[in-house]
Protein backbone atom coordinates (compact mmCIF):
# COMPACT_ATOMS: atom_id res chain seq x y z
CA UNK A 1 0.00 0.00 0.00
CA UNK A 2 1.31 3.48 -0.89
CA UNK A 3 2.68 5.53 1.99
CA UNK A 4 0.42 8.49 1.23
CA UNK A 5 -2.84 6.56 1.45
CA UNK A 6 -4.57 5.94 4.81
CA UNK A 7 -5.48 2.36 5.74
CA UNK A 8 -8.95 1.06 4.94
CA UNK A 9 -11.42 0.06 7.61
CA UNK A 10 -12.06 -3.62 7.97
CA UNK A 11 -15.50 -3.05 6.42
CA UNK A 12 -13.82 -1.83 3.24
CA UNK A 13 -14.80 1.78 3.75
CA UNK A 14 -11.95 4.27 3.74
CA UNK A 15 -11.50 5.84 7.15
CA UNK A 16 -11.05 9.54 7.65
CA UNK A 17 -7.47 10.68 7.16
CA UNK A 18 -5.69 11.87 10.32
CA UNK A 19 -3.05 14.49 10.87
CA UNK A 20 -0.58 11.64 11.35
CA UNK A 21 -1.43 10.40 7.82
CA UNK A 22 -0.72 13.84 6.39
CA UNK A 23 2.55 14.12 8.32
CA UNK A 24 3.74 10.68 7.15
CA UNK A 25 2.85 11.35 3.50
CA UNK A 26 4.46 14.81 3.53
CA UNK A 27 7.57 13.60 5.36
CA UNK A 28 7.27 16.12 8.19
CA UNK A 29 6.30 16.09 11.84
CA UNK A 30 2.73 16.33 13.13
CA UNK A 31 3.65 19.65 14.73
CA UNK A 32 4.77 21.01 11.34
CA UNK A 33 1.50 19.92 9.73
CA UNK A 34 -0.44 21.63 12.51
CA UNK A 35 1.52 24.86 12.10
CA UNK A 36 1.22 24.77 8.31
CA UNK A 37 -2.53 24.12 8.36
CA UNK A 38 -3.11 26.93 10.85
CA UNK A 39 -1.02 29.43 8.89
CA UNK A 40 1.49 29.91 11.69
CA UNK A 41 5.03 31.23 11.05
CA UNK A 42 8.31 29.31 10.95
CA UNK A 43 7.18 26.90 8.23
CA UNK A 44 9.00 27.06 4.89
CA UNK A 45 6.87 28.01 1.89
CA UNK A 46 7.73 24.78 0.06
CA UNK A 47 6.79 22.73 3.14
CA UNK A 48 3.54 24.60 3.53
CA UNK A 49 2.69 23.91 -0.12
CA UNK A 50 3.57 20.20 0.24
CA UNK A 51 1.41 19.84 3.34
CA UNK A 52 -1.52 21.58 1.64
CA UNK A 53 -1.22 19.34 -1.42
CA UNK A 54 -1.13 16.15 0.66
CA UNK A 55 -4.02 17.30 2.85
CA UNK A 56 -6.11 17.97 -0.25
CA UNK A 57 -5.22 14.60 -1.79
CA UNK A 58 -6.13 12.73 1.38
CA UNK A 59 -9.28 14.82 1.91
CA UNK A 60 -7.98 15.62 5.38
CA UNK A 61 -10.10 17.84 7.61
CA UNK A 62 -8.95 18.91 11.04
CA UNK A 63 -10.91 17.37 13.90
CA UNK A 64 -12.76 20.26 15.64
CA UNK A 65 -12.23 18.89 19.14
CA UNK A 66 -8.51 18.43 18.60
CA UNK A 67 -8.20 21.85 17.00
CA UNK A 68 -9.92 23.48 19.94
CA UNK A 69 -7.53 21.79 22.36
CA UNK A 70 -4.55 23.05 20.38
CA UNK A 71 -5.76 26.54 19.52
CA UNK A 72 -8.64 27.34 21.85
CA UNK A 73 -10.87 27.48 18.75
CA UNK A 74 -13.17 24.82 17.27
CA UNK A 75 -13.62 26.39 13.81
CA UNK A 76 -17.30 25.61 14.27
CA UNK A 77 -20.16 28.09 14.47
CA UNK A 78 -23.84 27.74 15.32
CA UNK A 79 -26.80 29.27 13.52
CA UNK A 80 -30.02 29.45 15.55
CA UNK A 81 -33.41 29.75 13.82
CA UNK A 82 -36.98 29.62 15.17
CA UNK A 83 -38.33 27.46 12.31
CA UNK A 84 -36.42 24.68 10.59
CA UNK A 85 -38.98 24.01 7.83
CA UNK A 86 -39.40 27.56 6.53
CA UNK A 87 -38.11 28.59 3.08
CA UNK A 88 -36.86 31.91 4.46
CA UNK A 89 -34.78 30.33 7.21
CA UNK A 90 -33.49 27.57 4.94
CA UNK A 91 -32.24 30.25 2.53
CA UNK A 92 -30.47 32.11 5.35
CA UNK A 93 -28.87 28.80 6.41
CA UNK A 94 -27.81 28.09 2.82
CA UNK A 95 -26.13 31.49 2.44
CA UNK A 96 -24.29 31.19 5.76
CA UNK A 97 -23.24 27.60 5.14
CA UNK A 98 -21.67 28.45 1.77
CA UNK A 99 -19.45 31.11 3.37
CA UNK A 100 -18.54 28.96 6.38
CA UNK A 101 -17.60 26.03 4.16
CA UNK A 102 -15.43 28.21 1.94
CA UNK A 103 -13.65 29.62 4.99
CA UNK A 104 -13.08 26.21 6.60
CA UNK A 105 -15.69 26.46 9.34
CA UNK A 106 -18.26 23.81 10.28
CA UNK A 107 -21.78 25.05 10.94
CA UNK A 108 -24.35 23.63 13.35
CA UNK A 109 -28.00 24.57 12.71
CA UNK A 110 -30.12 24.75 15.85
CA UNK A 111 -33.89 25.08 16.19
CA UNK A 112 -34.92 27.54 18.90
CA UNK A 113 -38.69 27.39 19.24
CA UNK A 114 -39.24 29.34 22.45
CA UNK A 115 -37.79 31.23 25.40
CA UNK A 116 -36.79 28.01 27.14
CA UNK A 117 -34.70 26.89 24.14
CA UNK A 118 -33.11 30.33 23.86
CA UNK A 119 -32.22 30.45 27.55
CA UNK A 120 -30.78 26.94 27.36
CA UNK A 121 -28.62 28.01 24.43
CA UNK A 122 -26.99 30.91 26.27
CA UNK A 123 -27.11 29.43 29.78
CA UNK A 124 -23.90 29.15 31.78
CA UNK A 125 -24.11 25.36 31.65
CA UNK A 126 -24.80 25.05 27.92
CA UNK A 127 -22.40 22.76 26.07
CA UNK A 128 -22.60 24.92 22.95
CA UNK A 129 -20.01 27.28 24.47
CA UNK A 130 -17.43 24.50 24.26
CA UNK A 131 -18.47 23.35 20.79
CA UNK A 132 -18.54 26.56 18.77
CA UNK A 133 -16.68 29.84 18.45
CA UNK A 134 -19.68 31.97 17.58
CA UNK A 135 -23.45 32.06 17.05
CA UNK A 136 -25.70 33.69 14.45
CA UNK A 137 -29.19 34.39 15.83
CA UNK A 138 -31.83 34.66 13.09
CA UNK A 139 -35.04 36.42 14.17
CA UNK A 140 -34.38 35.38 17.75
CA UNK A 141 -34.26 38.23 20.31
CA UNK A 142 -31.24 38.37 22.63
CA UNK A 143 -31.73 40.13 25.96
CA UNK A 144 -29.08 42.29 27.64
CA UNK A 145 -28.42 39.59 30.25
CA UNK A 146 -28.08 36.93 27.57
CA UNK A 147 -25.73 39.16 25.57
CA UNK A 148 -23.56 39.57 28.66
CA UNK A 149 -23.38 35.79 29.10
CA UNK A 150 -22.37 35.33 25.46
CA UNK A 151 -19.64 37.95 25.92
CA UNK A 152 -18.50 36.19 29.08
CA UNK A 153 -17.98 32.99 27.09
CA UNK A 154 -15.99 34.91 24.47
CA UNK A 155 -18.42 33.94 21.71
CA UNK A 156 -18.64 35.99 18.53
CA UNK A 157 -22.28 36.91 17.83
CA UNK A 158 -24.22 38.31 14.86
CA UNK A 159 -27.97 38.83 14.77
CA UNK A 160 -30.23 38.76 11.71
CA UNK A 161 -33.63 40.45 11.89
CA UNK A 162 -33.13 41.91 15.37
CA UNK A 163 -30.88 44.82 16.32
CA UNK A 164 -28.82 44.87 19.50
CA UNK A 165 -26.59 47.49 21.10
CA UNK A 166 -23.84 44.91 21.61
CA UNK A 167 -23.43 42.89 18.41
CA UNK A 168 -23.47 43.54 14.66
CA UNK A 169 -26.94 43.10 13.15
CA UNK A 170 -28.43 42.61 9.69
CA UNK A 171 -32.00 43.85 9.26
CA UNK A 172 -34.57 45.06 6.76
CA UNK A 173 -37.13 47.82 7.34
CA UNK A 174 -40.25 45.68 7.82
CA UNK A 175 -42.49 48.73 8.20
CA UNK A 176 -41.33 49.85 4.75
CA UNK A 177 -42.08 46.34 3.43
CA UNK A 178 -45.73 46.74 4.46
CA UNK A 179 -45.88 50.24 3.05
CA UNK A 180 -44.48 49.12 -0.32
CA UNK A 181 -46.89 46.20 -0.67
CA UNK A 182 -50.04 48.03 0.40
CA UNK A 183 -49.05 51.25 -1.37
CA UNK A 184 -48.87 49.28 -4.62
CA UNK A 185 -52.37 47.88 -4.09
CA UNK A 186 -53.74 51.35 -3.26
CA UNK A 187 -52.15 52.74 -6.44
CA UNK A 188 -54.22 50.20 -8.37
CA UNK A 189 -57.43 51.58 -6.85
CA UNK A 190 -57.99 48.97 -4.14
CA UNK A 191 -59.48 50.16 -0.86
CA UNK A 192 -60.72 46.91 0.65
CA UNK A 193 -57.31 45.39 1.33
CA UNK A 194 -56.82 42.41 3.65
CA UNK A 195 -53.66 41.43 5.50
CA UNK A 196 -52.50 37.88 6.26
CA UNK A 197 -49.69 37.45 8.77
CA UNK A 198 -48.72 36.49 12.25
CA UNK A 199 -48.55 33.28 14.21
CA UNK A 200 -51.23 31.78 16.41
CA UNK A 201 -48.53 30.73 18.87
CA UNK A 202 -45.53 33.07 19.03
CA UNK A 203 -43.34 32.23 22.06
CA UNK A 204 -40.36 34.26 20.81
CA UNK A 205 -42.22 37.53 20.21
CA UNK A 206 -41.68 37.52 16.42
CA UNK A 207 -41.59 41.27 15.70
CA UNK A 208 -41.81 41.00 11.90
CA UNK A 209 -45.60 40.68 11.85
CA UNK A 210 -46.13 43.76 14.02
CA UNK A 211 -43.73 45.84 11.91
CA UNK A 212 -45.26 44.81 8.58
CA UNK A 213 -48.75 45.37 9.98
CA UNK A 214 -47.65 48.86 11.04
CA UNK A 215 -46.61 49.48 7.43
CA UNK A 216 -50.01 48.19 6.25
CA UNK A 217 -51.81 50.68 8.51
CA UNK A 218 -49.46 53.53 7.61
CA UNK A 219 -50.18 53.08 3.90
CA UNK A 220 -53.94 52.96 4.54
CA UNK A 221 -53.78 56.07 6.75
CA UNK A 222 -51.92 58.04 4.08
CA UNK A 223 -54.67 57.19 1.61
CA UNK A 224 -57.43 58.05 4.13
CA UNK A 225 -58.65 54.44 4.07
CA UNK A 226 -60.15 53.19 7.32
CA UNK A 227 -58.78 49.77 8.25
CA UNK A 228 -61.43 47.10 8.74
CA UNK A 229 -60.44 44.70 11.58
CA UNK A 230 -62.37 41.94 9.80
CA UNK A 231 -59.79 42.05 7.00
CA UNK A 232 -56.94 40.85 9.24
CA UNK A 233 -56.23 37.11 9.46
CA UNK A 234 -53.46 34.92 10.87
CA UNK A 235 -51.54 32.79 8.39
CA UNK A 236 -48.81 31.22 10.55
CA UNK A 237 -46.18 31.88 7.84
CA UNK A 238 -47.12 28.72 5.95
CA UNK A 239 -48.95 27.76 2.75
CA UNK A 240 -51.67 25.96 4.71
CA UNK A 241 -52.05 28.90 7.07
CA UNK A 242 -52.36 31.32 4.16
CA UNK A 243 -54.98 29.13 2.53
CA UNK A 244 -57.05 28.92 5.73
CA UNK A 245 -56.79 32.67 6.28
CA UNK A 246 -57.86 33.44 2.70
CA UNK A 247 -60.83 31.09 2.97
CA UNK A 248 -61.96 33.02 6.05
CA UNK A 249 -61.55 36.36 4.25
CA UNK A 250 -63.42 35.18 1.16
CA UNK A 251 -66.33 34.06 3.33
CA UNK A 252 -66.96 37.63 4.54
CA UNK A 253 -70.16 39.37 3.40
CA UNK A 254 -67.88 41.95 1.78
CA UNK A 255 -64.65 40.14 0.89
CA UNK A 256 -61.44 41.98 0.01
CA UNK A 257 -60.45 42.88 -3.53
CA UNK A 258 -56.76 42.65 -2.59
CA UNK A 259 -54.60 40.98 0.04
CA UNK A 260 -51.15 41.64 1.46
CA UNK A 261 -49.62 38.37 2.67
CA UNK A 262 -46.58 38.89 4.90
CA UNK A 263 -44.68 36.03 3.24
CA UNK A 264 -44.74 34.43 -0.19
CA UNK A 265 -45.63 31.08 1.34
CA UNK A 266 -48.81 32.56 2.83
CA UNK A 267 -49.46 34.25 -0.52
CA UNK A 268 -49.25 30.84 -2.24
CA UNK A 269 -51.92 29.62 0.18
CA UNK A 270 -54.07 32.66 -0.65
CA UNK A 271 -53.74 31.94 -4.37
CA UNK A 272 -54.76 28.33 -3.76
CA UNK A 273 -57.84 29.34 -1.76
CA UNK A 274 -58.87 31.80 -4.47
CA UNK A 275 -58.54 29.15 -7.16
CA UNK A 276 -60.58 26.67 -5.12
CA UNK A 277 -63.31 29.31 -4.67
CA UNK A 278 -63.37 30.13 -8.39
CA UNK A 279 -61.99 33.63 -7.78
CA UNK A 280 -59.90 34.94 -10.68
CA UNK A 281 -56.47 36.39 -9.83
CA UNK A 282 -55.84 39.25 -10.55
CA UNK A 283 -59.22 40.12 -12.13
CA UNK A 284 -61.18 39.66 -8.90
CA UNK A 285 -58.42 39.48 -6.30
CA UNK A 286 -54.92 40.98 -6.25
CA UNK A 287 -52.27 39.28 -4.12
CA UNK A 288 -48.89 40.58 -2.89
CA UNK A 289 -46.34 38.56 -0.91
CA UNK A 290 -42.92 39.13 0.63
CA UNK A 291 -39.50 37.49 0.05
CA UNK A 292 -39.37 36.56 -3.68
CA UNK A 293 -39.47 32.83 -3.03
CA UNK A 294 -38.06 30.61 -5.81
CA UNK A 295 -41.61 29.66 -6.81
CA UNK A 296 -42.88 33.26 -6.96
CA UNK A 297 -41.77 33.77 -10.54
CA UNK A 298 -43.46 30.50 -11.54
CA UNK A 299 -46.87 31.57 -10.19
CA UNK A 300 -46.37 35.21 -11.31
CA UNK A 301 -46.63 36.55 -7.76
CA UNK A 302 -46.09 40.24 -7.11
CA UNK A 303 -43.81 40.43 -4.08
CA UNK A 304 -41.49 42.58 -2.01
CA UNK A 305 -38.07 41.08 -2.64
CA UNK A 306 -35.40 40.86 0.03
CA UNK A 307 -31.93 39.29 -0.44
CA UNK A 308 -32.59 36.31 1.84
CA UNK A 309 -29.57 34.09 1.14
CA UNK A 310 -27.37 37.20 1.25
CA UNK A 311 -28.51 37.80 4.85
CA UNK A 312 -26.96 34.47 5.81
CA UNK A 313 -23.80 35.03 3.78
CA UNK A 314 -23.20 38.50 5.19
CA UNK A 315 -23.89 37.34 8.73
CA UNK A 316 -21.37 34.50 8.34
CA UNK A 317 -18.73 36.89 6.99
CA UNK A 318 -19.29 39.26 9.92
CA UNK A 319 -18.97 36.38 12.37
CA UNK A 320 -15.81 34.99 10.77
CA UNK A 321 -14.27 38.48 10.64
CA UNK A 322 -14.60 38.62 14.42
CA UNK A 323 -13.10 35.15 14.79
CA UNK A 324 -10.16 36.10 12.58
CA UNK A 325 -9.31 39.00 14.88
CA UNK A 326 -11.04 41.93 13.19
CA UNK A 327 -12.63 44.41 15.59
CA UNK A 328 -16.33 44.36 14.71
CA UNK A 329 -18.44 46.43 17.08
CA UNK A 330 -22.18 46.90 17.33
CA UNK A 331 -23.66 47.93 13.98
CA UNK A 332 -26.94 47.91 12.07
CA UNK A 333 -26.68 46.92 8.41
CA UNK A 334 -30.06 47.62 6.80
CA UNK A 335 -30.44 45.56 3.64
CA UNK A 336 -32.47 46.80 0.64
CA UNK A 337 -35.94 45.61 -0.39
CA UNK A 338 -37.78 46.23 -3.64
CA UNK A 339 -41.25 45.76 -5.07
CA UNK A 340 -41.33 43.21 -7.91
CA UNK A 341 -44.56 43.57 -9.90
CA UNK A 342 -45.83 40.45 -11.64
CA UNK A 343 -49.28 39.33 -12.81
CA UNK A 344 -50.96 38.62 -9.47
CA UNK A 345 -51.96 42.28 -9.11
CA UNK A 346 -54.15 44.44 -11.34
CA UNK A 347 -56.40 47.53 -11.13
CA UNK A 348 -59.46 47.11 -8.92
CA UNK A 349 -62.62 46.11 -10.78
CA UNK A 350 -66.24 46.11 -9.63
CA UNK A 351 -67.01 43.08 -7.46
CA UNK A 352 -68.64 40.15 -9.19
CA UNK A 353 -72.24 39.48 -8.16
CA UNK A 354 -72.35 36.05 -6.52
Amino acid sequence: MAQDEPDDDIAGVRRRATIEDVAAAAGVSVATVSRAMRGLPNVAFSTRERVAEVATRLAYRADPAATRLATGRSRSVALAVPLLNSWYFSQVVSGAEAVCSAEGYDMIVMGVTGDEDRRALVDETSSIHRRVDGIIFVDIPVSSDEAELLDHHDLAVVTVGNSTDRFPSLVIDDVHVGELAVGHLISLGHTRIAVIGGQRIDPLGFHVSDSRRAGYHAALDRADIVADPALAALGNYSVCGGRDAMQTLLALDEPPTAVFAMSDEMAFGALLAAREAGIEVPDELSVVGVDDHDVSVVVDLTTVRQPVADHGARAARLLISQLEGERVGPSRDERPVELVVRRSTAPCRPARVR
